[in-house]
């Protein structure tokens, strides 16, 4: 039972009725909850405190099952919660939106002012708990992902995964140690570079006996060099992949394998390339889902190496069993979600929208970016700037920056090779199966079956070229 009772298992039972309310979301008013641009309506008042009620309670739940202090959780909670719905209201306004500014930036902005320009008190410190936020955000992102989308790049994705971060490893391991940082910090600060961020970097510390100091150390740099990337990125690749090829559907894969395979934080990869685009997002998520889990196996490998030597943390004996003890198991529960609302929609068990847009997913994605924006909001308040370029952590810096240039490399050349030369010679595309009572027919209106009337006109991604999406009378 104790085994159960860590952060990334109870994290995966708390978001359980966070995706229960997603599959329910068609019969809620208004198809469920949101935080709108126009907050002089009542309703848009009761959606926010459903909210407010909803976090503060999975957060309360999560404190108690894992033993933390839960005394000031309250006054704590709302203020971070304050400031994400000032961030998310922020991002709504149409004039940010035209610049492409989502509500984590504004979060870890609000949030580094606060710990930068402030002091933060002891009674504001209870719900600063950034980690077990981005988890639940995590989890409900699994919803948005089925595995129609995930089939179509999950082979590429993996290859891409294992290659990038193999080479990315080997590369900030050697950088650092030319630096010289210390052998576990090194071993820290690659995982974290080549892997997943936080999560990775926790891991190998563990693994290889990294201080404490200089783990909390590399954990700010991923948070914080993070934040320009997530803008950098889709910029970059919008600049970049159109001089590899003319398809656009196969730009939009090459460019959510490259935002993937280079942003550090899951929820930094959900918010980049959803500036990209649907298609970029559902490719990223694949392809950093899958790097996630190969932190169990990094952290193998550490430990093989480090016992071979006789060195590291002597507790970690190598074995495959470190492989599963150090697997993210909210993972799991990404997994567990993408399956269960991909059964869903393969039943027809899901609504759409007058957008065409699922329902359900769209709920689960609502809540992903709400926890995401309390995260980010808590990340900014763990961070202090002068931590960063502190003379004492320059060759971690230095490192890190390396690093991540080599990644944003590596990881562009990786992605238009499996995405751009291999995936479309090994697996090509099929148009998608038209829904019951609907036809996808060319443009040519005068053709139009007999009984069947024009919807609205359309282009089809993945068919990619124009066409009228037609239903009967």
């Amino acid at each position: 039972m104790k085994k159960l009772l860590t952060e990334d298992w109870v994290v995966t039972f708390l978001s359980i009725p966070l995706l229960v309310i997603a599959g329910l979301a068609s019969l809620l008013p208004n198809n469920g909850f949101t935080v709108a641009a126009d907050l002089t309506h009542h309703a848009a008042w009761y959606d926010i405190a459903a909210f407010f009620i909803i976090a503060l309670l999975l957060l309360y739940v999560g404190n108690r099952l894992l033993k933390r202090p839960t005394k000031g959780l309250i006054p704590s909670f709302v203020v971070i919660f304050a400031i994400s719905l000032l961030a998310q209201w922020i991002a709504k306004i149409e004039a940010v939106k035209y610049y492409g500014f989502e509500a984590v930036f504004f979060s870890v902005l609000f949030g580094l002012l606060v710990r930068n320009l402030l002091r933060i008190p002891e009674w504001l410190k209870p719900a600063i708990q950034g980690e077990f936020f981005i988890k639940i955000g995590v989890v409900c992102l699994g919803a948005t992902v089925l595995f129609s989308d995930v089939m179509k790049s999950g082979a590429a994705g993996l290859i891409q995964a294992v290659v990038v971060v193999g080479i990315v490893w080997f590369f900030a391991y050697w950088l650092a140690r030319k630096f010289k940082v210390e052998q576990a910090a090194a071993m820290t600060l690659a995982s974290g570079a080549s892997i997943c961020g936080v999560s990775a970097c926790i891991t190998a510390s563990g693994v290889a006996g990294t201080q404490k100091k200089d783990l909390s150390y590399i954990i700010s740099l991923v948070l914080i060099i993070v934040v320009p990337i997530i803008y950098l990125m889709p910029w970059l690749a919008g600049m970049i992949v159109p001089l590899f090829t003319d398809d656009p559907i196969i730009q939009k894969e090459i460019i959510g394998a490259w935002i993937g395979g280079t942003i550090d934080t899951t929820s930094g990869v959900g918010a980049s390339s959803e500036m990209a685009g649907e298609i970029a997002q559902k490719t990223a998520i694949v392809v950093k889902a899958t790097q996630n889990v190969l932190i169990g196996f990094v952290a193998f490998f550490i430990a093989l190496y480090l016992s071979a030597r006789g060195e590291g943390n002597k507790s970690y004996i190598p074995s495959f069993g470190i492989v599963w003890e150090k697997f993210p198991k909210f993972i799991l529960g990404f997994l567990v979600a993408s399956a269960i609302f991909s059964i869903l929609q393969n039943q027809e068990l899901l609504t759409l929208d007058a957008k065409n847009k699922i329902i359900e997913t769209s709920m689960a994605k609502t809540f992903s970016t709400f926890f995401f924006s309390l995260s980010f909001v808590c990340i900014g308040m763990d961070t202090r700037l002068k931590d960063i370029i502190s003379r004492e952590n320059r060759r971690l810096l230095f490192s890190f920056i390396g690093a991540q240039l080599f990644n944003i490399i590596v990881a562009m050349f990786v992605s238009w090779l499996m995405f751009g030369i291999v995936k479309p010679a090994l697996w090509p595309s099929t148009p998608r199966k038209a829904k019951a009572n609907t036809e996808v027919i060319t443009p040519n209106i005068q053709s139009l079956p007999e009984g069947f009337i024009i919807e609205e006109p359309i282009v089809d991604e993945e068919i990619a070229f124009d066409t009228i999406t037609v239903s009967k009378k």
